[in-house]
């Protein structure tokens, strides 16, 4: 039986090494990622193929890229959009497996390699919409809903995720980015199994960070240690932190704000509420409490501030491009874990391109917002140019930045944006009977007609020290022990007798016998808050440092 993994039709064996290098093209795009760095790529990580192949690692490298614009086709329908505009590659053609080779035969290094020279800042210090005074705002945000194949290989690296229903229908990949709020650009990227924080895989992006940016992130990012890393990096933040925390008043400002410290970092805590009226007429109220290391209340006011907060969304339109226009809502291809991380670093330097050829297109217009540019038409036309097999060169002038993808984003550039609001529910959800409380913000987007930011005052009495209620005390001036103390106490203990390893109220939950978690959990929550345990994550709690070498004089419960 002959070997049909690489089977071309005799003449093809005539064809010179330029004919087959001809498919390695991503149209337009082509002129961001040059063969010359594709080639420099697969040297230093040592995959160029050492004899005369028909599918050259230049051209995988570019066919790999090839599968992410068209994630809905199969291999061979890849390769023909590559092909359709080259004659001589019409009469004769690889088989599926022989291009599934090719990617094992590239392995995820190179690709990985290309992401991360393409990855950056992308706009200039002028584009409008990109800073907050001096500083390039950057967000961390994480997306756990990239499915991938129920493969035993799969879930062997990622696992399953166990939902209130029963187990997720697909293995799950969480993806952590650190985005230009402005461009939604990316600075830099790391995934892995959804078992790990997303404070794990946002460590690994702090070194991404400079004095030059001005870092937004939500609540699960406010742990004590994390805030001192992202500090430590030079940058400034402005970040959201959990309303039960009630960190000590140092100094109050004259607007309402206060200064206090947070993982050894002097911060400054602003509590404002966000009162917002949509087009039917409906009001609602959030609270918001948020840390930042822009001390000045003059040059930095702290209604500015929260407005700034809004900016960190950008990352999750970013996450909706990626995942849902791009990918198009599709199930990843590979079946292993090799496949997998070479199939996502192929997908985000490709969206990084894409983003490229957006931001150069805005930038010939000054004054020019790049949330008006769409990244549908930049990636119908990235399409429509990789079959044509050719980039478009202009002539002169801007035009020469720009390309076909630029004119064509400039063709149909976006209205300005409009403040809307909807609500963050399942679209698709598990059960027709939720549980949760009904979410206030409205179903449908709405525009919003009204929006005020009103600062609350900073409180005037420092938190009760703990086991000090006013029934605390009754109870210990009758000889009663006050009520949690034994949790209290038994907590430290076994926390005490392993310093170095992070709890959850689960874990502690079970070791202590405690049958209600749930509360529990609250307790070590609240335990955190008045500084006797130490916040390191999300749900994840260790003994602060100045209890570590305690003795606990009062024995445990039995």
């Amino acid at each position: 039986m002959t070997d049909k993994s690489a089977i071309l039709t005799p003449s093809c064996s005539e064809v010179d090494s330029d004919s087959l290098l001809a498919p390695a093209h991503l149209g337009d795009l082509s002129r961001y990622l040059p063969v010359e760095l594709v080639d420099a790529v697969l040297e230093e990580h040592h995959a160029v193929e050492r004899r005369r192949r028909l599918l050259p690692s230049r051209v995988g490298v570019y066919f790999v890229l090839a599968l992410s614009l068209f994630p809905s086709l199969g291999y061979l329908r890849v390769w023909n959009k590559l092909t359709v505009g080259l004659s001589w590659l019409n009469r004769c053609g690889p088989s599926e497996k022989a291009l599934r080779y090719l990617r094992r035969r590239l392995g995820a290094a190179p690709l990985k390699a290309l992401f991360q020279v393409v990855s950056g800042p992308l706009a200039q210090p002028t584009t409008a919409g990109v800073r907050y005074r001096r500083w390039r705002t950057v967000a961390f945000d994480g997306c756990s809903a990239i499915k991938v194949p129920d493969h035993e290989r799969n879930r062997a690296w990622l696992g399953k995720v166990q939902a209130r229903l029963g187990w997720a229908g697909y293995p799950l990949l969480r993806l952590m980015t650190l985005c230009e709020t402005g461009t939604r650009g990316l600075i830099g990227a790391a995934f892995g199994p959804t078992s790990e924080y997303e404070t794990g895989y946002a460590r690994r992006l702090l070194p991404l960070l400079d004095s030059s940016m001005l870092l937004l992130a939500d609540r699960g990012f406010d742990a004590d240690d994390f805030l001192a890393d992202a500090a430590a990096t030079g940058a400034q933040f402005v970040i959201r932190v959990t309303a039960r925390r009630r960190p000590a008043v140092l100094a109050v400002l004259p607007d309402g704000s206060y200064l206090t410290r947070l993982g050894g970092v002097r911060t400054r805590v602003i509590d404002a509420t966000v009162t917002m009226t949509v087009a039917g007429g409906q009001t609602i109220c959030e609270h918001y409490r948020i840390a930042t290391t822009l001390l000045d209340h003059q040059r930095d006011p702290a209604a500015g501030l929260v407005r700034l907060y809004h900016e960190r969304w950008e990352v999750e339109s970013a996450y909706y491009a990626l995942r849902h226009t791009l990918q198009d809502g599709l199930v990843l291809r590979s079946q292993d874990r090799p496949g997998l991380e070479q199939e996502m670093w192929a997908q985000l330097t490709v969206y990084q391109l894409l983003r490229m050829a957006m931001v150069d297109a805005v930038e010939t217009r000054p004054g020019l917002d790049p949330d008006r540019a769409s990244f549908t038409i930049a990636l119908e036309t990235a399409r429509e140019h990789v079959v044509l097999a050719r980039t478009t060169a202009a002539s002169s002038g801007s035009d020469l930045l720009v390309g076909a993808i630029g004119r064509a984003v400039l063709d149909g550039l976006l209205p300005p944006r409009r403040p809307r609001s909807s609500a963050r529910v399942v679209k698709a959800g598990r059960t027709r009977y939720p549980t949760r409380p009904a979410e206030p913000r409205p179903r449908q987007s709405q525009p919003i007609t009204g929006l005020t930011v009103s600062l609350r005052a900073a409180p005037v009495t420092p938190p009760r020290p703990p086991g000090r209620g006013r029934g605390d005390q009754r109870k210990a001036a009758e000889g009663l022990r006050p009520v949690g103390a034994g949790n209290r106490n038994r907590t430290f203990h076994l926390m005490a007798a392993e310093p170095d390893r992070s709890w959850r109220p689960r874990e502690v939950a079970i070791a202590l016998g405690i049958h209600n978690a749930a509360s529990f959990a609250t307790q070590m929550n609240q335990w955190a808050a008045e500084g006797l345990l130490k916040k390191i994550a999300y749900g994840t709690y260790t003994l602060a440092d100045a209890w570590k070498q305690a003795e606990l004089t009062e024995a445990p419960d039995a």
